[in-house]
């Protein structure tokens, strides 16, 4: 089939849109895709700064002004890498001049604004997707595949965590990730391991939670200044499927750098992972031999799904950029067909739903079913 072009813009330079730049250079080259992104114009919070990092990751144009950006003809497709409080705007002016939409996660800073970006998209019917990345290495998506075709039986319990330590040492300034209830660990990391336990478990029903601030204060250059949000939370679930549940998030768990991680049991049998270790994952089969029992360690190979793309050596291994490199070419799949590829705007909603039950349930110290939030 012949190839086709198709503009990019994205809006942020930072860390994560670094990453889907490059994605977005080597993804048609990866997976030989029938659309083949050019990058047309990034957009940073000024002028001078987009232009570096236009000439730095290979944009044609830059822009401080993001309306510049996602009117722009040139630009068919946008990638939304901004912080939270910039999405439904930008989000809703993609969708309403017909633009498909990338949205990093979490899709909105609060249920409000998620909810009205699922709206959007609904009226536009354009393709929208958001960004949670970690679900797609070949290892999880291998554990996925193992759950769906019922090889360990129907689940019947999940515990995940996603635990980093970029804030335990309280001498750490009280930058602007110590102010502001989106920045805070339910608003980061909470959203990426139960983006995981919905892949893995389904939907939950409902949720118990409490949600804690470990370190008080931090130091700034005008003296100690309070944290206004979260270091870490346990939540306790029921997922409509039956299956129990526990989560824990947390920013301050010290030696933690990627903790994203899982075990989920079976009636027939069980698997965990650990981020920390992308390349594995542990299977135990229930119809062993007394005598041989135990978890077998199955490293990612060209037999996993989209290993290949990047590797033919089997143990080899994969890493970040190929997670991003992976979602580029789902969202160009989408764009392609005209389809939604999970997961989207309303699965991100999703979340934001988990996160906010959460939120009630810590202030009423009660459970709260989803469907009421």
């Amino acid at each position: 089939m012949k190839k086709r072009k198709l503009g990019i813009g994205i809006v942020g330079g930072g860390y994560m849109g670094k990453v889907h730049a490059v994605a977005m250079h080597s993804v048609g080259a990866v997976f030989d895709t029938n659309l083949r992104p050019v990058l047309e114009m990034i957009c940073t919070t000024t002028e001078e700064g987009a232009a570096r990092k236009a000439a730095e990751l290979g944009f044609a144009r830059s822009t401080a002004d993001w309306r510049e950006l996602v009117t722009d003809p040139k630009v068919e497709a946008v990638v939304i890498a901004s912080p939270q409080h910039t999405h439904l705007e930008i989000a809703t002016a993609a969708f309403e001049l017909g633009k498909p939409v990338f949205c990093e996660k979490p899709l909105g800073r609060n249920i409000a604004d998620s909810r009205a970006m699922v709206a959007a998209a609904r009226i536009s019917n354009c393709v929208n997707m958001v960004g949670f990345n970690y679900i797609r290495t070949p290892a999880s998506q291998l554990a996925r595949e193992i759950i769906q075709s019922g090889e360990i039986g129907d689940v019947t319990y999940l515990r995940g965590e996603h635990t980093e330590d970029f804030f335990a040492d309280p001498n750490i300034p009280g930058t602007w990730r110590a102010q502001g209830k989106s920045n805070g660990n339910m608003g980061d990391l909470a959203p990426h391991i139960i983006n995981a336990s919905q892949a893995l478990a389904g939907p939950m029903e409902r949720v118990l939670a409490e949600i804690d601030t470990v370190v008080k204060e931090r130091p700034s250059d005008n003296g100690m200044v309070p944290v206004t949000n979260d270091d870490q939370a346990q939540l306790m679930c029921r997922f409509t499927s039956g299956a129990i549940g526990s989560l824990y998030i947390s920013r301050t768990a010290f030696g933690r750098k990627m903790g994203y991680a899982y075990e989920i049991y079976g009636t027939k049998g069980s698997i965990r992972f650990d981020q920390e270790d992308q390349n594995a994952l542990w299977l135990f089969e229930g119809d062993q031999h007394p005598a041989r029992e135990g978890f077998k360690k199955i490293l990612t190979s060209p037999h996993h799904p989209d290993y290949i793309n990047f590797c033919l050596g089997p143990g080899h291994g994969t890493g970040y950029q190929e997670q991003i490199t992976t979602e580029a070419r789902d969202f160009l799949k989408a764009i392609e067909t005209g389809t939604n590829v999970w997961p989207t705007f309303e699965d991100g909603l999703y979340v934001n739903q988990v996160i906010e039950a959460s939120w009630q349930s810590n202030e009423s110290k009660s459970w709260i079913n989803l469907d009421e939030v």
